[in-house]
């Protein structure tokens, strides 16, 4: 194992030249830009800690694999931020096309009686008349009253106002 004190010093072509003979090099790259790569991703992104070094080993990993790449013509601190930026920006590119799932605590309460396996047509007659329940369905978004509608196969046994389809 590579001693820190053998990386000082050293400019940033000569440790990727070094990594390139003896890989054990690379823990010198990663120790100068882990906490600055790290702060960088925080800072353009606002993820989370986990997050950000989630993105910190991506970028360490494309670095390592893409070494032999790397033009020693060019400044490599530049280059290891460019894939850090890119990095970044694929993962808020595929956290953000994930279906985000947003409950207020009023909708919570209405999930935890939907997914209850009680009878809540029962209940709910018990507590109003078809037709108020009916009125009731109709003040709900679509989206609420679809699931009820589906759980309760209300549609199927009465003709919306509670009253049966076969009478």
């Amino acid at each position: 194992m590579i001693n820190l004190e053998e990386c000082e010093g050293k400019e940033d072509n000569e440790l990727v030249r070094l990594s390139l003979k003896n890989q054990e090099y690379f823990y010198c790259i990663i120790s100068r830009y882990e906490k600055m790569i790290g702060h960088y991703i925080q800072r353009i992104s606002s993820l989370s800690k986990e997050d950000v070094e989630d993105i910190l080993q991506e970028v360490f990993i494309s670095v390592y694999k893409n070494l032999n790449d790397f033009d020693n013509g060019l400044k490599f601190s530049s280059w290891i931020y460019r894939i850090a930026h890119n990095k970044t920006i694929s993962a808020w590119r595929k956290k953000k096309s994930r279906p985000q799932s947003i409950l207020k605590n009023e909708d919570t309460e209405l999930f935890d009686f939907i997914a209850s396996s009680e009878d809540i047509l029962g209940d709910l007659e018990k507590k109003h008349s078809a037709q108020e329940l009916h009125l009731i369905l109709e003040t709900l978004d679509e989206k609420y009253k679809e699931v009820l509608i589906l759980n309760l196969g209300y549609l199927k046994k009465t003709d919306g106002y509670g009253g049966d389809v076969d009478k």
